[in-house]
């Protein structure tokens, strides 16, 4: 339920790079960089098929964040829909896919 709101940190709107810093700061005690071109080089590179849950996943030039949950989905503040749950085999997501970390 809570919207998308570029530099948002609050459940009144928040961003990809924000929702990925107060998850991981929450729920593991991680602080990650604000934006996401400092989290896009935090952690160590993994390649696709070595996705685990907790697991950052990066698309469109590294410029929209998410968390891997497991069963090929993600957890990210989508501009058009908010805080969601996606799929790596949505077309659109499949296509601008560029990386993921492991930060744990």
């Amino acid at each position: 339920g809570t919207r998308y709101r570029l530099g948002g940190l609050t459940k009144g709107g928040i961003d990809c790079s924000g929702f990925m810093q107060t998850t991981f700061l929450k729920a593991y005690g991680l602080a990650l960089p604000r934006s996401t071109s400092e989290q896009r080089h935090v952690g160590t590179k993994i390649e696709k098929s070595e996705l685990k849950v907790g697991d950052l996943v990066f698309f469109r030039k590294n410029n929209h964040v998410g968390v891997y949950i497991g069963n090929n989905q993600f957890m990210h503040a989508s501009t058009g829909q908010g805080v969601t749950i996606s799929s790596l085999d949505e077309e659109y997501w499949a296509r601008t896919y560029t990386q993921s970390r492991r930060i744990m």
